[in-house]
């Protein structure tokens, strides 16, 4: 009788996602103050431009320093840009260039591991980023040593979303010029309009409902009250639109991965 296996089984990783993680951290550390350097570069830049040019005035928004609404709000779009371009670049040259995940797939691990993998290492270096920047920003705000920790975990799940949206371009790339249309035509615009500069409330009642979808929107909506030390509002939603966007996208990583590769 002709055994099948169930579809699903293919989406499960396995330990072996810690192993494709250590071999990124590896690689990693050895250029990592360089890679450091370049990832909080220009947040750092921005935070210290809007904060002492556009603070100067405005004085406060929704109740709110400047300097914490844009500190919060770099947090968020930080570990976005980070886990996006981990995911596209080195993903991309891990899978076409250096042939890292054919290799990796001589081995037992499967092609989950190898992305939950590639997800995870990104998640990674957005939570490095986010958190560099939490720490700066609590020389120049109230933020408190509770409200950083109760926003890493928030850090982290924004990267492995993003981290697992970029995936799904990678897989489907056939360069790296392609990348352009995916960080023009979806990573910027939640960097400008999903209130990481200015407040979404003045946008008309269709802009803030097509706002309200894109996840950007929600991981601000989580990390801004947390730094006050509140409780976020509609914190069931916030968390469940990113968990569902971030679900689909890693099961169509996955699904594209292997296509690309094993067929």
């Amino acid at each position: 009788m002709k055994q099948t296996v169930m579809p699903w089984i293919y989406f499960l990783p396995s330990r072996g996602s810690l192993q494709v993680w250590r071999r990124h951290f590896l690689v990693w550390r050895k250029v990592s103050q360089a890679s450091l350097v370049g990832n909080l570069g220009e947040p750092l830049l921005i935070l210290l431009a809007m904060g002492y040019g556009m603070g100067r005035f405005v004085s406060s928004l929704d109740g709110m320093s400047y300097w914490l609404f844009v500190t919060t709000g770099l947090v968020a779009a930080s570990s976005m840009h980070t886990a996006t371009f981990e995911s596209l670049y080195g993903a991309f040259t891990r899978m076409t260039r250096q042939n890292t995940f054919h290799a990796m797939l001589i081995t037992p691990l499967s092609v989950a591991d190898v992305v939950s993998g590639e997800i995870l290492w990104a998640a990674t270096k957005a939570f490095i980023a986010g958190l560099c920047i939490l720490l700066v920003g609590m020389f120049w705000t109230d933020i408190s040593g509770l409200a950083v920790l109760a926003i890493l975990p928030v850090i982290l799940g924004s990267g492995i979303l993003f981290a697992a949206m970029g995936m799904v371009a990678t897989a489907i790339s056939p360069s790296y010029d392609f990348f352009f249309y995916y960080v023009t035509l979806i990573i910027s615009p939640m960097y400008l309009f999903c209130g990481i500069f200015f407040p979404i409330d003045q946008f008309p009642a269709v802009a803030r409902t097509a706002i309200g979808l894109l996840p950007l929107t929600h991981v601000v909506a989580l990390i801004r009250p947390l730094a006050q030390g509140k409780i976020p509002e509609h914190l069931f939603m916030h968390l469940a639109v990113p968990t569902l966007i971030a679900l689909l996208a890693y099961l169509l990583a996955v699904s594209l991965v292997r296509r690309r590769i094993l067929v």
